[in-house]
């Protein structure tokens, strides 16, 4: 173990302690002079011109993208959860989700049954989903559906 490591933590959560660290200090990059013309969009493009000041990391203009700024590779790509993140968009794609390294997110396409399904086999497996929010808007829909649907065959066998 290393100095000033806490013991019981997993090189995972270290690095995801490190890149957390990291993107707090990282500047929020900017298109060159997107501050300056409405026209040009805040999103990040590479500076090319030939006398570009960006370019040139001229002091006094805003830092550029550079590999510097990257985070530790064991935290790449990861949720902040700790999670690596699988876009599901069936029932059958929970089944093979590993519940300790693996985080369920439904597709934002899922309509509100599958979503509800999709919801109880994860829980059933014992699956985090990272949008639960949505499915639970979706179950609300799913309900309200279903009641209609009663009220509907109601009525006609009163006829």
């Amino acid at each position: 173990m290393k100095k000033g490591e806490e013991p019981g933590k997993s090189a995972r959560q270290r690095a995801l302690a490190v890149r957390k660290r990291v993107k707090s200090r990282k500047p929020d990059f900017k298109r060159q002079e997107s501050w300056r013309y409405k026209r040009v969009e805040k999103s990040w493009r590479k500076p090319r011109g030939l006398d570009s000041k960006m370019r040139k990391r001229v002091k006094g203009w805003p830092r550029s993208v550079a590999v510097g700024y990257r985070g530790p590779k064991d935290a790449r790509g990861l949720h902040p959860s700790g999670y690596v993140e699988i876009l599901v968009r069936t029932v059958d794609d929970v089944s093979g989700v590993d519940s300790e390294t693996q985080a369920v997110r439904v597709g934002h396409t899922v309509g509100a049954r599958k979503r509800v399904e999709i919801l109880a086999r994860a829980e059933e497996l014992g699956v985090r989903v990272l949008n639960p929010k949505a499915v639970e808007v979706a179950e609300e829909e799913v309900g309200e559906e279903e009641e209609e649907a009663e009220g509907a065959e109601g009525g006609e066998e009163e006829s």
